[in-house]
């Protein structure tokens, strides 16, 4: 392919999107780079991935970042970000298995009760 020479890249796409803010229309264009040839991957199947890695940031890293705190946690050495990447993973996964949705909310509804929130979870018994 003569316009990349990125090792390993097949195909670039291009994403152009409108959206509206504050009754102000912002258009965006993003790009990425796969490996994934245009034989096995056409534009609407890049499009679902490029969809789907964003459903993973908005579930998952979105709610850690927000809900958790994670950028603002001071835990730098050892191990110590590790586990505690583990702990928010636990807790976001335990939580969504009991049917939660709104994970903020559920958390400030057992700040005080965590004992409920642990027999909620079938860590404990009330």
């Amino acid at each position: 392919m003569p316009y990349l020479s990125w090792p390993g890249a097949a195909q670039v796409c291009r994403l152009e999107r409108t959206t509206r803010r504050g009754g102000k229309e912002t258009r965006e264009v993003h790009y990425a780079i796969t490996s994934l040839p245009p034989e096995r991957a056409d534009a609407k199947l890049l499009l679902h991935i490029w969809r789907s890695h964003w459903a993973i940031e908005n579930r998952l890293h979105w709610v850690r970042d927000v809900t958790f705190g994670e950028d603002r946690c001071r835990i730098r050495r050892g191990h110590g970000p590790q586990v505690c990447s583990a702990f928010r993973n636990a807790a976001i996964s335990l939580l969504r298995r009991c049917g939660v949705t709104n994970i903020a909310a559920e958390l400030r509804a057992h700040a005080l009760q965590v004992d409920r929130l642990l027999a909620k979870l079938g860590i404990f018994k009330e």
